[in-house]
């Protein structure tokens, strides 16, 4: 009777019991060196070199923190206090692992601002580009020279000379080792002459009339345009702007000739942002010959950011194939995750099942979990739970089965729940079930559950799940036992 009120109580609460200043003095510790190892991490997120913070991140280490809390679960299975460190241990990991994941989100969120930046200078909208260029420079991304160069570019085109010229001279100021420093001088002359001669804002020079003139002869003639185009693209007086303008116009081209010579500047280094455009339009073509292109350029070039460009355009190609070799063979362990992280956007799960089996690295392998979610691959997810050995990866699993919310995967979950052994694994079952709202599925897995410290969790979880009646009935069976 004791042990119904106990649970009963937990249900009506719905909340944990056990008070903090009451922990162990020695887990209290560890958990709170955890917490604030993660905290350093988030902290740090505004730091201008990236590459530091992701060593600082790699020392954290707090996945390794796992205070033995098998062995004190153990020791106090019905402890609420070893519960809520077990908790708060996984907590700590999982806000390291929330600082690294924001780290690879904010440059996911510079690529796309870079990118929409430019197109926004292409479509000529220069105060939406400008707006753009700002974001990426504030954030003192990797690229920001590129930024400031094309943040420049618009500033001139809508006759904002002075702020423009200042804005170019941060390039040298700030990059004194920058790719970008001579066309930014070249840039720099041309505005300068420009100035002598007056003009109003969005004054077009003679290369952008005869580029526009060039645009309106595709629709027509395409055959005539795409050697014009190449002649623009090529002409080295003409400034990126005109040349990255020149090469949007020509990918639109459906001709042989035309993506030749887009495959031409993609494998091409002169400069890394007309060779990023280029990838990134030979993604779109959707072709064997411009998959294979995208494959020999990944091959070719050791530059991260354009390789990062050509896996992104792999996938925008649907070209499953090339990203799998890619995510076996790729050295850079940030590239390989872009990588399983794409085929997970194509739901390519059979080379993610094929990964999976031959990874050796722990991090990957929970990225490849994450991806099979992406693709929604339940049954995938399942045979991981069932048999990884690796009882975190196991864990990961059990999580993102239980957001599929799905029926066949809390079916799932409810039948390997009742086969498994491992209180710690069933408490993940548990969870999962409650996190995925599967009410019906959890309460028959408590009716079978003779263990009062799992019982008590799983009532505890149900007595927080609104407007399902199995919960309630449940609850009240209990109560008039």
């Amino acid at each position: 009777m004791k042990t119904i009120n106990t649970i009963l109580g937990i249900a009506l609460l719905a909340a944990p019991l056990g008070a903090q200043e009451l922990f162990d003095a020695q887990v209290q510790a560890e958990i709170d060196r955890a917490m604030a190892a993660a905290k350093v991490g988030l902290d740090r997120l505004q730091m201008p070199d990236m590459k530091e913070l992701q060593a600082q991140l790699e020392q954290l280490k707090v996945d390794d923190l796992q205070f033995q809390l098998g062995g004190l679960m153990a020791f106090a299975p019905q402890d609420d206090r070893a519960r809520e460190a077990a908790d708060r241990a996984r907590e700590a990991r999982d806000r390291a692992r929330e600082a690294q994941d924001r780290v690879r989100d904010s440059e996911d969120r510079n690529i796309q601002l870079y990118r929409d930046g430019t197109s926004s200078i292409d479509d000529r909208r220069y105060e939406h580009a400008i707006e753009r260029f700002d974001r990426v420079i504030d954030s003192k991304w990797s690229r920001s020279d590129g930024a400031y160069y094309w943040k420049a570019y618009a500033l001139n085109k809508l006759g904002k000379r002075d702020e423009a010229l200042v804005t170019l001279g941060e390039i040298s100021k700030q990059f004194p080792q920058s790719r970008w420093i001579n066309d930014a001088k070249a840039l720099q002359v041309e505005i300068q002459q420009a100035a002598g001669t007056g003009g109003s804002p969005e004054s077009q020079s003679d290369e952008d009339l005869k580029l526009i003139a060039i645009n309106s002869l595709v629709n027509s003639e395409p055959d005539r345009a795409v050697p014009l185009l190449e002649k623009v693209i090529n002409d080295s007086k003409n400034n990126l702007g005109i040349k990255g303008r020149a090469l949007y116009v020509l990918a639109q081209i459906r001709s042989d000739k035309a993506h030749d010579i887009v495959a031409q500047y993609a494998k091409s280094g002169a400069n890394q942002d007309l060779q990023i455009r280029a990838v990134q339009y030979l993604g779109a073509f959707r072709s064997k010959d411009s998959q294979q292109t995208l494959a020999d350029v990944y091959a070719a070039n050791n530059d991260l950011a354009v390789r990062r460009a050509v896996l992104r355009s792999m996938m925008t190609s649907r070209d499953a194939a090339h990203l799998f070799n890619a995510a076996k063979s790729e050295q850079n362990v940030d590239l390989r995750r872009e990588a399983i992280r794409d085929l997970g956007m194509m739901r390519a799960s059979a080379e993610l099942g094929q990964l999976y089996s031959s990874e050796s690295n722990p991090d990957l392998k929970e990225t490849i979990i994450e991806s099979i979610w992406m693709g929604r691959d339940g049954d995938k997810l399942m045979e991981i739970a069932k048999n990884e050995k690796d009882a975190r990866l196991r864990g990961d699993a059990i999580v993102r089965l239980g957001q599929l919310h799905e029926t066949r995967s809390a079916d799932g979950l409810a039948s390997m729940y009742a086969g498994e052994s491992d209180k710690a694994i069933k408490t993940q079952i548990v969870n999962a079930l409650w996190q995925g709202g599967a009410c019906k599925q959890l309460v028959e897995t408590m009716r079978a559950e003779k263990d009062a410290a799992l019982k008590t969790e799983g009532v505890r979880r149900l007595g927080m799940m609104k407007g399902c009646k199995e919960a309630t009935d449940y609850l009240m069976e209990l109560i008039t036992k």
